[in-house]
């Protein structure tokens, strides 16, 4: 139990600063931890990783203000240029946004903080955005926490 509450907790401090790495916080518990905790553990990340992510969707909807985004987003560069094609499609197709979302979100490609705040800017239902993000971050991490396990199991060493 104290497991899970704390995955929820770095999960919710690592969505909100890049720095802090939940992947690696979830591969530390591998080593010790049975798979009945590791999928409780997986599904709180999600939750908290989910949580965390919400400010940056807000931040593109305008309703957070955030200087160094809107600096960055003004430079030009491959990166405004980049943020514009997605912004494009998206709104072209809002369904290819909910994809880049999955797929970001899932993949970390393109970059998930970037994507959320795209999100934000292209007005995505928050119920929408909180879904897609909690189901694919709980398929990443419970393949990241259970593949060690069923490796060693199944693999011939």
């Amino acid at each position: 139990m104290v497991e899970t509450a704390l995955a929820f907790l770095v999960a919710t401090a690592a969505g909100l600063v890049p720095l802090i790495n939940i992947e690696l916080y979830l591969l530390g518990a591998v080593a010790v931890l049975d798979d009945g905790a590791l999928v409780a553990m997986a599904v709180a990340a999600a939750a908290g990783q989910t949580l965390g992510k919400i400010p940056y969707y807000y931040v593109g909807y305008g309703t957070i203000s955030a200087p160094w985004l809107k600096r960055r987003a003004a430079t030009p560069g491959k990166w405004s240029e980049r943020v514009n094609r997605w912004r494009a499609k998206a709104e072209a197709r809002p369904a290819w946004g909910a994809g880049l979302l999955a797929l970001s979100s899932f993949a970390s490609v393109p970059p998930f903080m970037v994507v959320s705040v795209l999100a934000g800017v292209l007005r995505m239902n928050l119920v929408l955005f909180c879904v897609i993000t909690f189901v694919t971050r709980t398929a990443r991490f419970l393949i990241l926490v259970l593949a060690p396990a069923w490796a060693m199991d199944n693999l011939p060493l």
